[in-house]
């Protein structure tokens, strides 16, 4: 797999479409990250680090998907991988792009670590651009 950030997107993208309450994704540090963000700023209910029964010593993040008061309401609109393996997309602080005008979220990984464009512009830095949300 040449881009997993792309596959944790897609697995949420996908459980989302087709209305499941979780989703399992392979963890890492940046996985946990982008999830902690996720949960933060209300587009997922929770996600947990959990063992994998196959493999030992593995751990899979178990995202729980939030939807609004049925499961035709969906919280995420959108999410979409922008900075790719092959083509790394970094913006400064005073470039860092704006979601619908304000109103989704980019997550931008910087050197104080992975934040959100709102907060990058409070601690005025910039960074590699890895996802939007809406």
């Amino acid at each position: 797999m040449t881009d997993p950030i792309a596959d944790m997107l897609t697995r949420i993208r996908n459980a989302n479409t087709a209305k499941h309450d979780t989703v399992d994704v392979p963890s890492s540090k940046m996985k946990v990250s982008i999830a902690e963000i996720l949960l933060k700023e209300g587009y997922i209910k929770s996600f947990e680090l959990v063992d994998d029964e196959k493999i030992k010593n593995v751990k899979n993040i178990h995202i729980t998907l939030k939807y609004g008061s049925d499961k035709n309401e969906k919280i995420i609109s959108g999410i979409k991988r922008i900075s790719k393996p092959g083509l790394r997309v970094y913006a400064n602080c005073e470039d860092l792009p704006k979601v619908l005008g304000g109103l989704g979220t980019a997550v931008i990984s910087t050197n104080q670590g992975v934040v959100t464009d709102k907060e990058a512009r409070k601690l005025h830095v910039g960074g590699e651009v890895l996802l939007f949300v809406w």
